[in-house]
């Protein structure tokens, strides 16, 4: 069996689909390509497939709320982290959303993403258009709101210290007599 040429996925990418390609990082050996959420399941059907390419294993798709940033393209980031482990190279391809916007989901290209993408739904609130299983995965399904937004209320209780024991004190429930 003949394996193909390795070919560079960023120089490839932009020959092949040049309205694609948003920006590219480089950071310490690491690609990451930004494109639109539009483009989500074209490039990554696209670098899939191609052969010289073929990042055929999704590891992760992750996703950051970047408020109150306000520097970033859109508030949110998500992230697909592909693997070629024909040619053994990792790539990032990232794209950018807002609140009111959704991304098209990857199950038809890998059916693995169902679970990841419905983890970001659950905890982020970021839609996937065309999901084809968006229940909550993690929280119960009254749950209100999504946990790993940044403006998500903590909820958390004052750790005690000398410093501070008569404020703790004043906010215990001690029982009544």
């Amino acid at each position: 069996m003949q394996i193909p040429t390795p070919l560079d996925a960023v120089e490839h990418l932009k020959a092949q689909m040049p309205d694609a390609v948003d920006d590219v990082h480089i950071f310490r050996d690491e690609t990451t390509i930004i494109i639109l959420p539009e483009n989500v399941p074209a490039v990554l059907r696209f670098l899939r497939d191609t052969p010289g390419l073929v990042y055929n294993y999704l590891s992760d798709i992750s996703a950051v709320d970047y408020y109150p940033d306000y520097s970033r393209p859109a508030r949110f980031g998500v992230s697909y982290h592909l693997y070629a482990l024909l040619y053994s190279r990792r790539l990032r391809v990232k794209t950018f959303v807002d609140e009111d916007e959704s991304i098209p989901t990857v199950t038809s290209i890998w059916p693995g993403a169902n679970w990841l993408e419905r983890e970001i739904i659950d905890m982020m609130g970021i839609p996937f258009a065309d999901h084809p299983d968006p229940r909550r995965v993690l929280m119960p399904k009254d749950w209100d709101g999504h946990p790993h937004r940044r403006d998500y209320p903590l909820g958390y209780e004052t750790v005690q210290f000398s410093f501070n024991i008569e404020e703790i004190m004043k906010h215990k429930p001690f029982a009544k007599e």
